[in-house]
Formats: C-alpha cells, sequence, structure tokens
C-alpha cells in the first residue's frame, strides 16, 4: 500500500461494527471440543464486510487465521476448515470479499487500495480481540491461506502487510496478466466464465471446486462487537498502507456504470469488454491485471509459504506456482510446493490431505513447534492404479526434499515430419478441443489411465512424432521444442497452441496429459520465425511402446483465434526436450482419489463421457415380454447408508409408452433416491429395475435409451446454444446423425436464441436448453427431476408444453416435481409415494376420481411473444365430436372436454395432430386434495 496513517489507532476507529451488542452462537458439531462462531458486519470504508468469527474452547491467547474464499464464492465455502482450525487451537476469522456473498462494493479482482487493505483492517480487528496472540501490540500472529482467488489474497496481504507470519496459497495465481493472457493470447472462456460469476455473484455462482459446508441450520447471525473495547493498542508495528483512505473520486458524481458490469468495477468491466471485442489483449490490460497479482509484490514476501498447486487445472497452471516459489525462495523464505491431483478442471481435490498439511504448516510457523513435520519439500500426487477390493483409483506420492522446479534432468526427443502448412479458419471455427475449462469433471486426471478426450480438425494442425519408447519414461515439468513458424495473415503474425500427446502403440489412440495446451502468439512471422514453444507443464509417465506427438494447432476452444482466415508453416527445428525431475522417490499414499469405472466422469457443459466397470456378477438375463415396457421396477429397496431406515422399501410400479408420469410425494419420500436408481447412479439393496426388458446396472447398455435432466446443466456461457449442444454430442462418441438436434431443439422450441450465447439466455431459456441436451438423441425415456424450478408462470408454461410435446410422439416422460398443478395438467398417470413406499399408482383422472371432465389450457403467446388467436367455434365443434369425446365447451383459462369412453393420452394426440396450442391437460377438479389425502396433510 502507498498510503498509510501514522497511528494504528486511527485504522481502528475507522472500523465500526454496523450490528449491535456481541453474541456468541455454539457451532453444531459431532466432534468435540465445541465451536464459537460469530456474525459481524464490519465496515470499511463504507463498503460492509460480512465476516465470520470461530474460537474453540480453552484459556489463554492463540494464534489468527485468515481464510479467504474462491470467486464468486463466499465465506460459507470455508466454514469447515475455519472449524477446524479453530478446534485445533487457532481463532479464525473469514469473511466475503467486497462484491460477494452478504458483503456490498464492487469486485476489484483484488485491488491493493480495497481488497487487499480490508485484509489489513481484518487483521486490525483480530490484534484486538483479548484471545488472540500478540508478538508485540496491534500485531496479531497471523496466517492466511485461501483457494484460487482467496489464495491471492494471501500473497498479497503477505507483501503489502508485514505484520503476516505465514501464507498457504492454494490453486492461485502469481500474475494475472500471464494467466488470462498466457504468450499474448486471450484465454477467452475462462475470462468469460470469471466476468459471468462475478455478474451473479450475489447469487452466490461460483469457480473451481468447493470446499465449505452450509451453514448450520442454528445459526442465526450474530451481533456485533466493537473491535475494541477501552481503548484502542498501543500504537505497534504499524501494516504497509493500512490507512482508510477516501474513495476515489469522493465528492464528485461518479461515472455510470453500464449493467452488463454487475457487480465488477468500470475499469474492470471496460477492461473486459474491450479485450474480448478485440480478441487479444493490450497493453493497458495487463497493467491492470499485473498490478493487482502478487507478483507485483513479490520481492516483499518474506514468510514461510505452503504453495498447492493443481495439476488438473487449465486456469491458474503449475507454471504460476513454479513462479512464485522461485521468487519466494529467492527472498530467502521457507516454501513447500504440493502438485495435487485436481485442480479448477475438476478431478480430487484431496481436500483432507491438504487442510491437515495446511495445518501441520501454521502449527510450524504460528504456534512455533519445531517438532510438527510439515511434509516433504516437493510432493506430486500420482495415479498409482486401481484397487481391485472397492474399485476405486489410488494415488501415491513422489517427493523430493527440494523443489526441482519445471526443467530438470531433460531428455532430448527426436521430432520426425516435414514442414506442414495448415489453415487457421475463418472466425477461428470450429475450434480444436484441449480442456473445457472448469467443466470437465476431472477427465483431465485421468490422462495417466489412459483416458482422455481432445479434438484436432484435419487441416488445422501440424504434427510431429517422435520414436516409440524402449523404455517407461516418466515427465515431471515443461516440455520445449523449436519451431519455425511462417503464416500469410495480413499481419505477419500466428496464434498457435501446442500440446504434446502420449499415442498408444497403435499410432491412432493418443491421451493429453491433464487436457492442457499452450497458446502462443507468434509476431513479425511473414518471412518465417523461429521460436522456442513451452509446453504445459505435466506429471505423466509414457509407458514403453508409446511415443510422444507434438500437435501445433491454429484454434482451440478455451482461447481466442483470429478471425482472418491465414495459412501456417511450421518445421520443427531442434529435439523435444523433456524435463524428468530425477531425485524424487514414490510411495504410496493411502488415499482414495477417482471412483473408477462408474459413470461419474463427464463434461457437465461442453461433454459428456461415461465410463463403465464390468462386474463380476452376469447381468440377469432381458425379459423379452417387456421389450416394449419403458420401465417397470419391482420390490426395489434402499436403505440409508450407515443405518436401518429405508429410503425407499418394496417399491412397485410400471410405466407404458406414451405417458407422462408424475412422480409425487412429501420431502423424504424416496423420489431422488428413486430416480437415482433408475439411472444407474446408486445400487438398490433389494428388488429390480428393468428398462425396455433390461436390468439396470451402473453402465447397462440400455441407458443410451434414457436422457435424463437433473438440477439443470452448466453452459459455457460465450458459445451459443447449438455449439454447446454439439460440443457435448461429440464427447458422447455416438454418430453425428443419432443426434436428432433439430428434432431436439424443435420440441425444446428455442427458436432463434439457439444461436445466441448463453450467457444472455434467461433462466427459462437455459432450462430449455438443458432439457434439449436431455433430449439429443431422442431417448425413449426422459427423466425430469423438479424441471421448473426457478421458473415463473410463463417459464413454467413453457416447460409444461415442451414435456407434452415429447411424449406426444410416442415416447415416455418420467417428471418428479413439487408443483401439484403442473403434474395435473402435464401428466398422465401419477405415482404417489410417502415415506420410501408406493401410497397409489395410476392414472391421474383414477386417483383425483374425476376423470370425466378435463381442463385443456390453451397457449395465449408464441414463443416469440405474438398473441395467439382464440380457437375459433368450428375447431371446438371438431373436438367435440371426436371419437370418444362427449362435449367441448369452452371456459375460463382453456377448454372444458368431457369424456366418453376416451382417455387422456388419446385426447392428446388428437389435440396435437389438430394444431390445437394447448399447454395443459388436467382433470377439472385439483388433485392437491387428492394428494393430501394420500399422504395424510404433508407437504409435497
Amino acid at each position: 500500500m502507498r498510503l498509510r496513517l501514522p497511528r494504528w489507532a486511527a485504522v481502528t476507529a475507522a472500523l465500526t461494527v454496523l450490528a449491535g451488542a456481541g453474541t456468541w452462537t455454539a457451532v453444531a458439531s459431532d466432534d468435540p471440543p465445541p465451536v464459537h462462531r460469530a456474525d459481524r458486519m464490519l465496515d470499511a470504508d463504507g463498503v460492509r464486510l460480512d465476516t465470520s468469527y470461530f474460537t474453540g474452547d480453552g484459556d489463554g491467547r492463540r494464534p489468527a487465521v485468515l481464510l479467504g474464499h474462491g470467486f464468486g464464492g463466499s465465506k460459507e465455502d470455508v466454514r469447515a476448515q475455519a472449524e477446524g482450525l479453530a478446534r485445533e487451537g487457532y481463532a479464525v476469522l473469514t469473511w466475503s470479499a467486497r462484491g460477494f456473498g452478504a458483503s456490498t462494493g464492487e469486485i476489484g479482482l483484488n485491488d491493493p487500495d480495497h481488497e487487499v487493505k480490508d485484509v489489513s483492517r481484518l487483521i486490525d480487528w483480530l490484534a484486538a480481540r483479548p484471545e488472540v496472540l500478540l508478538d508485540k501490540a496491534g500485531d496479531p500472529r497471523v496466517g492466511v491461506s485461501g483457494a484460487s482467488y482467496g489464495g491471492a489474497i494471501s500473497l498479497l496481504a503477505a507483501g503489502h502487510d508485514p505484520r503476516v507470519d505465514a501464507i498457504a496459497p492454494r490453486i492461485t495465481y502469481w500474475n494475472l496478466a500471464d494467466a488470462l493472457f498466457p504468450n499474448g493470447v486471450f484465454k477467452k472462456l475462462w475470462a468469460g466464465i470469471f466476468f459471468s460469476a462475478g455478474n451473479g455473484a450475489g447469487a452466490g455462482a461460483g469457480i473451481g471446486p468447493g470446499t465449505g459446508d452450509a451453514p448450520g441450520t442454528g445459526d442465526g447471525p450474530a451481533t456485533g462487537e466493537a473491535p475494541a473495547a477501552g481503548g484502542a493498542p498501543a500504537a505497534g508495528k504499524a501494516p504497509a498502507g493500512s490507512a482508510a483512505k477516501a474513495p476515489a473520486g469522493a465528492g464528485k458524481a461518479a461515472p455510470a456504470k453500464p449493467p452488463a458490469c454487475g457487480r465488477f468495477t468500470v475499469e474492470l468491466c471496460s477492461l473486459y469488454q474491450r479485450v474480448a471485442v478485440a480478441g487479444k489483449p493490450d497493453a493497458a490490460a495487463r497493467a491492470l491485471l499485473e498490478a493487482r497479482s502478487p507478483s507485483a509484490v513479490g520481492d516483499r514476501i518474506k514468510v514461510p509459504a505452503l504453495l498447492v498447486q493443481g495439476q488438473s487445472d487449465s486456469l491458474f497452471t503449475l507454471a504460476q506456482s513454479d513462479a512464485m516459489a522461485r521468487a519466494l525462495a529467492a527472498n530467502g523464505a521457507p516454501v513447500a510446493v504440493d502438485w495435487t491431483s485436481g485442480g479448477h478442471d475438476g478431478g480430487d481435490q484431496e481436500a483432507e490431505r491438504v487442510e491437515q498439511r495446511v495445518g501441520a504448516w501454521f502449527d510450524r510457523w504460528l504456534k512455533r513447534d519445531a517438532s510438527v513435520d510439515t511434509g516433504p519439500a516437493f510432493r506430486v500426487s500420482r495415479t498409482g492404479g486401481v484397487d481391485s477390493t472397492n474399485g476405486r483409483a489410488t494415488l501415491r506420492a513422489a517427493t523430493a526434499d527440494r523443489y526441482p522446479g519445471l526443467a530438470s534432468g531433460t531428455t532430448a526427443l527426436a521430432l520426425g515430419g516435414a514442414p506442414q502448412t495448415f489453415a487457421n479458419p475463418p472466425g477461428g471455427a470450429p475450434p480444436s478441443v484441449s480442456a473445457v475449462p472448469g467443466l470437465g469433471g476431472g477427465l483431465s486426471g485421468l490422462s495417466s489411465l489412459g483416458v482422455g478426450l481432445s479434438l484436432d480438425f484435419p487441416g488445422q494442425h501440424a504434427r510431429f512424432d517422435a520414436k516409440p519408447q524402449t523404455e517407461a519414461l516418466r515427465i515431471t515439468g515443461t516440455p520445449t521444442v523449436r519451431v519455425r513458424v511462417a503464416s500469410t495473415a495480413a499481419d505477419g503474425s500466428a496464434v498457435l497452441f501446442a500440446k504434446v500427446y502420449d499415442v498408444g502403440p497403435d499410432g491412432r489412440q493418443q491421451v493429453l496429459p491433464a487436457q492442457l495446451v499452450a497458446p502462443v502468439r507468434v509476431e513479425d512471422a511473414g518471412n518465417g520465425r523461429s521460436v522456442t514453444l513451452t509446453l504445459p507443464a505435466i506429471d505423466h509417465e509414457v509407458e514403453a511402446g508409446h511415443r510422444l506427438r507434438l500437435v501445433v494447432a491454429a484454434t482451440d476452444l478455451g482461447y481466442a483465434s483470429p478471425a482472418a482466415p491465414a495459412a501456417y508453416t511450421v518445421a520443427v527445428e531442434g529435439p523435444l526436450a523433456v524435463p524428468a525431475a530425477p531425485g524424487l522417490t514414490t510411495r504410496a499414499a493411502s488415499l482414495p482419489w477417482w471412483v473408477w469405472g462408474l459413470p461419474l466422469i463427464g463434461l457437465a457443459v461442453a461433454a459428456v463421457l461415461l465410463f463403465t466397470a464390468r462386474r463380476r456378477t452376469a447381468a440377469p438375463a432381458p425379459d423379452p415380454e417387456l421389450a416394449a415396457v419403458p420401465l417397470q421396477i419391482t420390490g426395489l429397496s434402499k436403505k440409508y447408508k450407515g443405518g436401518e431406515r429405508y429410503s425407499v422399501k418394496d417399491l412397485s410400479f410400471r410405466v407404458e409408452q406414451g405417458q407422462v408420469l408424475g412422480l409425487l410425494g412429501p420431502n423424504g419420500a424416496g423420489k431422488t433416491t428413486t430416480l437415482r436408481m433408475l439411472m444407474g447412479l446408486i445400487a438398490p439393496d433389494e428388488g429390480e429395475i428393468r428398462v425396455f426388458g433390461q436390468a439396470i446396472r451402473p453402465g447397462a447398455p440400455v441407458l443410451s435409451r434414457v436422457g435424463a435432466f437433473v438440477e439443470g446443466a452448466g453452459f459455457l456461457p460465450h458459445l451459443s446454444g447449438r455449439e454447446n449442444l454439439d460440443l457435448y454430442w461429440k464427447a458422447t462418441g455416438r454418430p453425428a446423425e443419432d443426434a436428432h438436434v433439430d428434432e431436439a431443439l424443435r420440441i425444446a422450441n428455442l427458436g432463434g436464441a439457439l444461436e445466441r450465447a448463453v450467457r444472455t439466455y434467461s433462466q427459462g431459456m437455459r432450462q430449455r436448453l438443458a432439457l434439449a441436451q436431455a433430449m439429443l438423441g431422442l431417448p425413449d425415456l426422459l427423466i425430469l427431476d423438479e424441471p421448473t424450478n426457478g421458473l415463473d408462470p410463463p417459464q413454467i408454461r413453457e416447460m409444461r408444453e415442451v414435456m407434452i410435446r415429447y411424449a406426444a410422439g410416442g415416447r415416455t416422460v418420467i417428471v418428479s416435481s413439487h408443483l401439484l398443478a403442473e403434474v395435473e395438467q402435464s401428466c398422465t398417470h401419477l405415482v404417489v409415494m410417502d415415506r420410501g413406499q408406493l401410497v397409489q399408482a395410476g392414472p391421474v383422472a383414477e386417483i383425483t376420481g374425476s376423470g370425466d371432465t378435463l381442463l385443456v389450457t390453451l397457449a395465449e403467446r408464441t414463443p416469440d411473444g405474438e398473441p395467439v388467436p382464440p380457437v375459433p367455434d368450428a375447431l371446438v365443434e371438431k373436438i367435440g365430436a371426436l371419437p370418444g369425446v362427449g362435449s367441448a365447451a369452452r371456459a375460463d383459462g382453456g377448454l372444458l372436454v368431457r369424456l366418453d369412453g376416451a382417455d387422456a393420452t388419446a385426447l392428446i394426440g388428437e389435440l396435437v395432430r389438430l394444431d390445437v396450442p394447448l399447454t395443459g391437460v388436467g382433470p377439472h377438479r385439483r388433485l392437491e386434495d387428492a394428494f393430501l389425502t394420500l399422504i395424510g396433510g404433508g407437504a409435497a
């Protein structure tokens, strides 16, 4: 910080607690001793910071820890870790950063004049607590930790405030400009996800793996207390830049902020919009991000630092932690580096192990306990195979007594191949696929097991192969290679994406380690230019018989490519230098890492890939008599984990083709457990589920005939709806012609919105896009779990229409919903559950007891907002004359149709055939009365 008040007391006085007298709330916990939590709103220069303070029982002063949260999250994300540290004898303070959670203010991306200064104010507050250990007056013994955004603030706090005594940043950045503009290329998808998460910060949108728990039901917000009683502490070591400062521009009108900026400051909003439109960063953008990066104060960070970085991380790569490790070690600070299996792209976060190591680090440097083992100077997690007893992949820890860096112990591998010319397509599309930012579901962590997903389009890349390995080769660090690049672009530049594949013995099967790619912008390449490509840092073993393949592509999904078409020519000018990091020793680590062989791995936004494992017991034989039956459940039971109570008990029912079946029941009835068993995600304890005669097991082939919409879906915000769906389907590995995209989209009724970026969609449009994704391939059985959650009445009506249209084609829909009125109007049949058991099953009319008269509700407007004309009298008469229909008449909200032999399913089919703009069909009597009678008045 550049400005400081001459006296620490002035800053303490500026910290005004907004609430009244302090109240302690005991945090519920199964593990003694208890933890006390107090919630307060603190005032910092007019911005309200939402904080929580955790302490355990015990007398005497104790060190303090500040825990920051990830971007888009809040203080609640780190609650569980805070409680654990409090039980271990620390005073722990968590807070929601400006613009996130319940805190006010604008997001400044850890601006030293705001977010970093807020941390100094929090340290001031800790210094006044009677239970916090002080090194001297005003100087508490304090450590700072956090993941991602919170990890960066721990580094920045150490660089700006000399009172910080130890830090443990996790999966974070050293230079944000390098992270978002690597080698001059705009990381557009991650930047877009950041911007979207910031715009939705008030709603709790988040980036990266969660680490916390939701607040306990017994915790009400505690009122605040003054940070100091009886006057300010005596002046001590003053924090750098801890002075209060009036907001910039005070006393004059602030510039108007465009609505699209959300909670970001105007300057950051302008930066993002400018770079996103240009497709490449400018000098001002780099300068702003660098000024707010830990690297800007790197020479001042001289405290013990535990640096935890993820291998499955296309946002903040291992190169970021390498830069911080080298800088901090040069300052003489104790440094340990830990490469975990997971990261921002998913995978095993090793949260329990990492938090234990963070605790040990603070025990050593805050409690000053020299007997504590803080772990090796360098540790990397490696996949150690699959445990045959439980089907789980295991991790092994490779360690060294010093950090080897990214370029030690290199081996030179010759690459074959003549110079190759390839194209940058107009608009940079279609792009190659490597990582799918933040949504890889941990796919990158499986590359060491020979599993991966990548896509390079013919004519848009060059490739050069090394010879097959005669013995296994372990890569630990960043491979490099010298190439010559020529470009036909008007400005002579080229944007390239380099990656190294592990290619199997057949020469075709290839895996991209950690799904990572290295972008590079090459200037002045019109006449050819030699450059050294630094490939992504990885830890990967190449088996004997495999070979390495260098691919240089013109595009990548995660990055911005030039819009103008151009031709690039690439030739290798030297060998591929592969680092091996000698000196590492590997030992088994009994840490569960991944559930191998279950269909849990997927690209949730852009790609889904299912892995299956064969069971030792043979699957039950198909039942030919049920081949045309979408679903039959017989004697299904499932107990709660570790208990004797049943979540589902002796459940049996059958669903026929063309039905829209509503699954109803109060909370805790077992609906979601039933759906999870139906989708093969969990196995029943007893009973059987058959879909079209095939027994359901994890990975059963018949599941390809089942589509599921469960709690919506995530989409890449800057891709259009169609591009998201296309990428998803490609990842399934099924032929493009089997997707039936146009038919699914016609049913979902997205219209022209399909070509717009998903970030412009309303909640209802996102729900319909997610439903279209579930309908790709036109599954014969469609399962919808609460599809109308978060929708307003018009959007609910649209979703109802989609379900009716889908079933009208002879397919089957199962919908679980709390909205009885919607179930009544959209479903033909019901299954009512209570306390895990079947209460009643049958047609809606039969359950309500008044099936002779139905209310047909009609659309009032088209999807484009145009009014729908009233149904003509002639058409009403034609409906009344249908076979099995007694009469039809107009009524409020639609038509009243009295049945005389026909059933609701047949009526829906006829109405669709006659182009009646129906939005629902249900009994003329409410379902609610019948439902409450069946379950004894419980809430749905």
